[in-house]
């Protein structure tokens, strides 16, 4: 079973206003969607700077630059993308309320 991947249209609206993020959340898009992690341990042997971040795993795009921050549910096979930001926007703690 393949991960299902939800929020895309959150993806999409980051790209419109950073165009430079396109071929690093694409990429992602499709390394997310192309496998099925049982666990972090398994997700980390693709996406090895991906943290948890109760409850949230974290995900470095173009390098550093973005963050997406995504709810994981090994179980369902689903990503449920909640934030795509700038690392500034990140670095503010904002989303986590």
């Amino acid at each position: 079973m393949e991960v299902r991947l939800i929020g895309r249209d959150l993806i999409e609206a980051f790209v419109r206003e950073h165009l430079d993020a396109r071929s690093s959340l694409d990429r992602w898009a499709r390394a997310i969607e192309a496998n099925n992690f049982r666990h972090l341990v398994e997700l980390k042997k693709t996406f090895s700077a991906a943290d948890y971040v109760k409850p949230y795993t974290v995900f470095n795009v173009a390098g550093i630059k973005y963050r997406l921050v995504a709810l994981v549910d090994y179980e369902l096979q689903t990503v449920s993308v909640e934030h795509v930001l700038r690392y500034e926007e990140y670095d503010e703690q904002r989303w986590r309320a």
